[in-house]
C-alpha cells in the first residue's frame, strides 16, 4: 500500500449512502476498506465500485455482522491486517427491525448494530487513527457518526434499561440508537481533541435504499410517505465531512446538508454522552471484550 494515499473505512457500504460514499473516494485514489454484511450484496457492491474506482485506487471488501460483538473484534482485526492507519472511519451502517431480537450475546439487535458494534469498532481501530493523526496535518483524521433526525423523537434515556427491551417498539428504539450515534460522536471528538482527530455526527435525510425493507409496516409507510433523497445526495455531507478542508477545524457537531444542524436536548447533554462510554464499556468488559485503546479523558 502507497503511505501516502489516505485510508477510509466505512461501515454499511454494501448498498445506500455508504456504497455511494465508498465510490466516490475510489474514484479520487483513497484505499477504501468497505464494510458489508450480506454476502452476496457485498460481492456485488465490490465488483460495482472496482469497476468505477480511479487507477491508483484501491478496494478491499469486509464482512461482518455489527450486531455480534465477536464478529466486530474480528472484522477489526482483519481492517487491522490491510492497513496499519485509517484516516478516516465512517461508522454508517445501521438499520431497524420489525421484532426484538436479541443476539447470541444478549444484546437487543438494533442498540448493538446500530451502536455498540461501531463502539468495539471504533475502539479497535484507535490505534490505527492515531498513527494516522501522529502523520497528518491536525483535523484531517476524521470520525463521522451517520445519525438521523429520528433522535429528535428518541425517547429519554432510561438508565435502567439502556437496550430499551422493556417496552420495546421499533421505531422508538431506531430513534434512540441515532441519539446514542450523536452523542457517542460528541464524546469521541471532546476526548480525540488532544490527538487532532475530529469527530462529527450528520443526518443524510431520507433516503431511497433498501433500509425500509426491514421496517415495522407503519414506520415502512412512514418512509415511503416521505421526499426521498438518492443515497448520492444523502452522502454528500459524509463524503465532504470525510475530505473537505474546511471540514477539519468542525468537531462534536451534527450536520446535514453541509451545515451545522440543531440537536435535541438530550443529544447536546455532555453528561449523557460521557455516561453512554461508560455503560457502553462496561457491556464490552461484561461479554468479555474490553475497550483495549480508549480515548483518555482530557484533563
Amino acid at each position: 500500500m502507497t503511505q501516502n494515499r489516505p485510508v477510509a473505512v466505512i461501515t454499511g457500504a454494501s448498498s445506500g449512502i455508504g456504497k455511494a460514499t465508498a465510490r466516490a473516494l475510489l474514484q479520487q485514489d483513497w484505499h477504501v476498506i468497505a464494510h458489508g454484511r450480506d454476502p452476496a450484496r457485498t460481492d456485488a457492491a465490490a465488483e460495482e465500485l472496482r469497476a468505477s474506482a480511479a487507477p491508483q485506487a484501491r478496494l478491499d471488501m469486509v464482512r461482518g455482522d455489527l450486531a455480534l460483538l465477536s464478529d466486530t473484534a474480528r472484522l477489526a482485526d482483519e481492517i487491522a491486517g490491510l492497513t496499519p492507519r485509517v484516516h478516516v472511519l465512517l461508522n454508517n451502517a445501521g438499520g431497524t427491525r420489525a421484532d426484538l431480537f436479541i443476539t447470541p450475546e444478549g444484546n437487543e439487535a438494533t442498540f448493538a448494530g446500530n451502536h455498540l458494534g461501531h463502539f468495539l469498532l471504533t475502539d479497535r481501530l484507535l490505534p490505527l487513527l492515531r498513527k494516522a493523526a501522529a502523520e497528518s496535518a491536525p483535523g484531517t483524521v476524521r470520525i463521522v457518526n451517520t445519525s438521523s433526525a429520528g433522535h429528535l423523537a428518541s425517547p429519554p434515556i432510561d438508565w435502567d434499561d439502556l437496550q430499551y427491551t422493556r417496552d420495546w417498539q421499533s421505531g422508538r428504539v431506531y430513534c434512540l440508537v441515532k441519539l446514542y450515534n450523536v452523542l457517542f460522536a460528541n464524546e469521541l471528538a471532546r476526548r480525540l481533541a488532544a490527538d487532532g482527530i475530529v469527530a462529527n455526527s450528520i443526518h443524510p435525510g431520507t433516503i431511497g435504499s433498501n433500509f425500509a425493507n426491514h421496517c415495522e409496516p407503519g414506520m415502512k409507510a412512514y418512509m415511503e410517505s416521505q421526499d426521498l433523497r438518492s443515497p448520492e445526495e444523502g452522502a454528500d455531507t459524509l463524503i465532504w465531512l470525510a475530505t473537505a478542508c474546511e471540514a477539519g477545524n468542525k468537531t462534536g457537531l451534527y450536520f446535514h446538508k453541509r451545515e451545522v444542524s440543531p440537536v435535541s436536548e438530550q443529544a447536546a447533554d455532555a453528561d449523557a454522552a460521557r455516561r453512554l462510554w461508560d455503560e457502553s464499556e462496561a457491556l464490552l468488559a461484561k461479554a468479555g471484550y474490553p475497550a483495549k485503546a480508549t480515548a483518555s479523558q482530557p484533563s
